[in-house]
């Protein structure tokens, strides 16, 4: 099933960021993510929405853009909407209420309710305590970021056309190394920025511990809904015979 058909009966709506740089399979704003696990994907850009004005300024004038996408999507016939970037967990209670189907704004969501989480973020100066509690992250939670400059920060931020993805995972993977070493107590690691899941892998074969990202979640709650769809019409049938 190809993941920009429109014509549906439902789909997993994915409002992404104004950027063009390259997202490899596992990247939340990938077609192939969702191709490649048979789920219906729509895309709808935010004009004007850069990394560095979401990420690292958090303008707020951008809110109403983000509210005005989730209700496109709705309105269309999404069953779940998720967005490009984890730093948007700063605005999922004003997102979730302006739809009535689920949000998944961030893999921030899902902290609360593992067990002695660590977080990987794309920028650790700008994932400041606001988003972290918007995001319902227990205090205390450690945080470890890219390295400031390194391969996939400093192109996605640069909106750059190439990136190196064997640097990048060096990147992710040492993020999450150094977390592990300064905090031994994490349990289980939770990727914030939605460009890292596809070295989720390599992250955890590294670290030896569970690792938490949008991707995966997203494909979990999907599965969970189709399969209560599933079991609504089976009961619905067996009403109706």
């Amino acid at each position: 099933m190809n993941a920009s058909d429109i014509d549906a009966p439902g789909f997993l709506g994915v409002i992404v960021l104004d950027t063009r740089f390259p997202r490899p399979p596992g990247d939340i704003g990938c077609p192939a993510t969702y191709d490649r696990a048979g789920i219906p994907a729509r895309f709808l850009k935010v004009p004007g929405a850069s990394a560095r004005r979401v990420v690292q300024t958090q303008d707020p004038a951008l809110l109403g853009p983000f509210v005005d996408a989730v209700q496109v999507l709705a309105d269309q016939g999404a069953r779940l909407i998720t967005t490009s970037c984890g730093f948007l967990a700063g605005w999922q209670a004003e997102l979730q209420a302006a739809v009535d189907v689920p949000v998944h704004t961030s893999s921030l969501l899902q902290c609360a309710g593992l067990a002695a989480p660590g977080i990987v973020t794309f920028d650790a100066l700008s994932l400041n305590d606001r988003v972290l509690r918007l995001a319902g992250v227990p205090a205390g939670t450690p945080v470890e970021g890219l390295s400031p400059g390194c391969e996939l920060q400093a192109r996605i931020l640069a909106d750059d056309t190439l990136i190196d993805f064997d640097k990048a995972r060096d990147d992710v993977v040492g993020a999450a190394m150094r977390l592990v070493a300064r905090h031994p107590e994490v349990r289980t690691l939770v990727l914030e920025c939605t460009n890292m899941p596809p070295y989720r892998e390599a992250v955890a074969r590294v670290t030896g511990r569970p690792v938490h990202d949008l991707e995966s979640w997203l494909l979990d709650s999907w599965r969970a809904l189709a399969a209560a769809g599933a079991g609504a019409q089976s009961s619905s049938t067996r009403r109706d015979g």
